[in-house]
This record gives structure tokens, sequence and C-alpha cells, in this order.
């Protein structure tokens, strides 16, 4: 009795259906993109960091919502890799700008009608009429709880 109970509150656990959710996208990306070892997280800071070039890694953090250390570990790979190149801002001495390298361009280019491909596919279980509204409730939900974690890691510092 208790399992039942245990598995009925999971499937109505936001937290949860959220993250296996988001395991689903990840499987759905993986098994699509064929340009090698391309993760969605390095797919979001490649189209970010063309969308602004020589934004600083903090501004990618920002843009992005990834965490900073997970953030500079996924540049250093990307770096590494080819695809973007860093340089120290004008501003700050100490903070890097980051661009993409032609490489990083060809392959953000052969990667993005994968991606929307993906995309349509995650989509596409639910009802046509449901779509549009589910990635609104989506971003309603960053928005929110998004502002909420960066006045609340302000506060801690």
């Amino acid at each position: 009795m208790a399992r039942e109970t245990s598995s009925l509150q999971l499937e109505f656990s936001p937290i949860h259906l959220l993250h296996r959710a988001g395991q689903c996208a990840g499987d759905v990306f993986q098994a699509e993109m064929s340009l090698g070892d391309l993760t969605p997280r390095q797919y979001a800071i490649l189209l970010t960091v063309a969308q602004n070039e020589g934004l600083s890694q903090t501004h990618l953090v920002e843009k992005t919502g990834i965490d900073r250390s997970t953030l500079a570990d996924i540049v250093r790979r990307l770096l590494k890799k080819g695809l973007l190149q860093r340089r120290r801002t004008k501003d700050d001495a100490r903070a890097y700008a980051v661009k993409l390298t032609e490489e990083g361009q060809r392959i953000l280019k052969s990667a993005e009608p994968i991606a929307r491909k993906v995309d349509d596919r995650i989509l596409s279980a639910l009802p046509g009429q449901q779509r549009e509204r589910f990635v609104e409730d989506l971003n309603t939900i960053v928005r929110a709880l998004g502002s909420a974690n960066l006045v609340q890691a302000a506060t801690k510092e």
C-alpha cells in the first residue's frame, strides 16, 4: 500500500515530472544529434554565444541558467573541441568573453535543424492546441523561479 502512495505522489510531483521530462528530452536530443558528442547544454551555449557574440561567461550563466561551475567546465570542453574561443574582456581583466570559432559556427549551423526536429518531436507528444501553451507555461516557471533563485543566491553571498 505504501508503494502505491509513493508512486501516486511522484505522478503528481512537478519536480519529479520536470526531471523525468528533461531526461526524456535529453535522450531524444542525443539520439538525433549525429554531430559527435554535442550535448543539449553545449548546444544552448553555442546558440547563446552566436546570438550574443562577446558575451562574458557571467552573462552566459544569466542567459542559459547553467550554474557557474558547470558552465565553466562546458566552455573548457568547447574550447578544447575548437568550437569556442575566449579572450579577456576590455571592461574587466578577470572576466572572459567568448565567441564562436569558424568550426563552432559550422557545427551550430548543422545542429540547428536537428534541434528544431528534436523540439518538434518532444512537442508532438501533446495535442497541437496544447503545444504553445506548454512552452509558455515552462517559460513562466523559469522566469518566476529563476528570478527567485538569483535573489536567493545574491542574499547568501
